[in-house]
């Protein structure tokens, strides 16, 4: 039996102003996690921004839970199934953690009888239950980020896209995170990792997404991007070597090219 896709980009161009980032992509998340690799400037925070609904299509078509997005209609109706931890993102400094995630489920509009436990819920699974109360101001880096994450997924979004979600976060945090995005994938969520640490893709997602340029430069398993490795290639891993010999092939055929 097939899955249904969660997201669907059809020959989606994507920028900014006259600059194209994206160009012509065709791209189809399943359910489960999918890692997102690419170098910086690859297009990978502008995917995310498509994806979100932040920034409509220059051209092409974008379809999220079996609906065309098409118009500001088509977004209010999506949006709230959506979780999105962009790289930076900003809070109120004086909000406690507890009234920053609650806040973020008033936005996805998780109804009312249910934001409370789902804030608790929330701030469980990223370890912050018993900071709840301490203003945002208050965090370190890395709570910070454990609290942006407990707002991506406060309400149980069908759609996660998390944009280098483990930064300042220690090793066993990592590991919990880890845990945690598939406990969610588990549930029947697409989630959509964006990140520079090659292991945690190998750990935690079913496939792998390798960007380059705005264009999927390779696409399958973990295992399958390993198998690609060459021992000429950079990296401390058949993974990470893979990933290097992805890019470095790609440059060599457009150099071969001109």
């Amino acid at each position: 039996m097939t899955t249904c896709p969660i997201a669907r980009l059809t020959a989606l161009t994507q920028g900014y102003g006259s600059r194209r980032v994206i160009e012509g992509l065709d791209l189809s998340i399943q359910p489960g996690v999918t890692g997102l690799l690419g170098p910086n400037g690859a297009g990978k925070t502008t995917l995310f921004r498509a994806l979100a609904t932040i920034a409509p299509p220059q051209s092409g078509g974008l379809e999220l839970f079996g609906r065309v997005v098409l118009g500001e209609r088509d977004v209010r109706r999506v949006r709230p199934r959506i979780g999105y931890l962009p790289q930076d993102f900003g809070y109120y400094p004086a909000f406690s953690v507890s009234d920053f995630v609650r806040y973020c489920a008033w936005l996805r509009e998780v109804p009312s009888k249910e934001a409370a436990s789902a804030t608790e819920e929330a701030l469980a699974a990223v370890g912050l239950a018993g900071r709840a109360r301490d203003r945002m101001k208050s965090l370190s880096g890395g709570m910070l980020r454990r609290a942006g994450i407990a707002a991506a997924i406060v309400g149980s979004p069908s759609l996660l896209l998390l944009d280098e979600p483990t930064v300042g976060l220690d090793p066993a945090q990592r590991l919990d995170f880890r845990d945690l995005i598939r406990s969610l994938a588990r549930a029947g969520a697409a989630v959509v990792l964006s990140t520079h640490l090659v292991e945690d893709v190998g750990a935690a997602c079913d496939s792998v997404l390798v960007l380059d340029e705005g264009h999927v430069v390779h696409s399958g398993t973990p295992q399958q991007l390993a198998a690609l490795s060459t021992p000429a290639a950079p990296g401390d891993s058949p993974l990470e070597r893979g990933y290097m010999t992805v890019l470095r092939d790609r440059g060599s055929a457009e150099g071969a090219a001109c």
